[in-house]
């Protein structure tokens, strides 16, 4: 089967397009043909071995100290089940599915284990938009709901709201009742007031530290700020959450919850199918929705780092892997065409 693969950590430009061995089935397992699979923050971190300083070093020793273990990337997908292993029951060959793994992704086909981080796609989306949702959906669900256990009526404010969790932050939170205020620059307000957004602070011409709005909680999806900054812009009981882990980050989550008042938060999100199902309901009752900004065929995968890394897309930069497969719905459509 054809597989983009990654030999070298490094810039986008590694990534080669090569034929390797298909996927065998255990007794368990079913084989997906890949439709999507998007470029996700993550996928791109992993291909440049762009750690955070706190897990640099496990990071290379579990994934590959100068190249990945695993030479075929890519963590999210969409696609149909095309074979099964003898004991599978909960999928049956021609269901549309969409879900997430570790790696090997960017490939004609993947073999998952039928409990895996997957389900079946909800009907309303096309397989390019169900790829792009289990990366930022399901963690910003993580985080609104169980981390901080938004309420209704609480003041939120999303930093990096047009980002791939961001998107997906401010859905969320308004689904939870939330009124929210997302910080985004000036080209991406239309679409973060599309998404819900009560109201939109640009980062470029204004400082939400520094105003006196006060905040329940402040994800920060983007990595740009700290608790010191955000602390006088919380409540007295408001929690700052962010994605991204330091030694800073852990130590001030202990010192704040020991006291009461402000508190840190920060999680593991990992891939549960119950998480994912979830995540699909919501999106089959368009509560959420996915919003791609372009695709790319397997055969320009390069090119598709290159612009998820530096293009600034508003949306999921998606792979095509199967031609003519991974369609949009049509709401898509008329989005991309706006």
């Amino acid at each position: 089967m054809r597989a983009a693969v990654t030999p070298v950590y490094g810039p986008a430009h590694v990534l080669q397009l090569r034929e390797v061995a298909k996927p065998i089935l255990g007794e368990r397992d079913v084989l997906v043909e890949i439709y999507a699979t998007p470029v996700t923050a993550g996928d791109l971190r992993l291909r440049a071995a762009d750690f955070p300083p706190i897990t640099a070093w496990a990071g290379r020793l579990v994934l590959g100290v100068r190249r990945p273990r695993r030479a075929v990337q890519g963590t999210m997908f969409a696609g149909r089940v095309v074979e099964l292993g003898r004991a599978v029951t909960r999928y049956a060959v021609g269901d549309d599915v969409f879900g997430s793994t570790l790696h090997g992704t960017y490939a004609e086909y993947l073999s998952m284990p039928e409990d895996g981080t997957m389900a079946k796609m909800p009907a309303n989306v096309g397989h390019a938009e169900a790829a792009a949702i289990p990366y930022g959906a399901v963690t910003a669900l993580r985080f609104l709901r169980d981390v901080a256990a938004v309420a209704p009526g609480e003041q939120v404010l999303i930093v990096g709201a047009a980002g791939g969790v961001g998107r997906f932050a401010v859905q969320l939170a308004k689904h939870l009742g939330a009124h929210v205020t997302a910080v985004a620059s000036r080209r991406s307000e239309a679409l973060v007031r599309s998404l819900g957004a009560d109201h939109v602070i640009d980062h470029e011409t204004e400082d939400f530290a520094k105003s006196k709005r006060r905040y329940d909680v402040i994800f920060d999806t983007a990595g740009v700020t700290t608790f010191r900054r955000c602390r006088s812009s919380l409540t007295g009981n408001g929690r700052y959450l962010t994605l991204f882990v330091s030694a800073g980050v852990l130590l001030q989550m202990a010192i704040t919850s020991i006291f009461g008042g402000r508190k840190v938060k920060f999680t593991v999100v990992v891939g549960k199918r119950d998480d994912l199902e979830q995540v699909r309901d919501l999106v089959a009752r368009e509560i959420i929705r996915p919003v791609i900004a372009r695709q790319y065929p397997l055969a320009r995968i390069a090119e598709a780092h290159t612009d998820a890394d530096t293009g600034r897309p508003l949306g999921s930069v998606i792979v095509t892997v199967k031609a003519g497969t991974a369609a949009l719905s049509s709401r898509a459509v008329l989005q991309a065409r706006a």
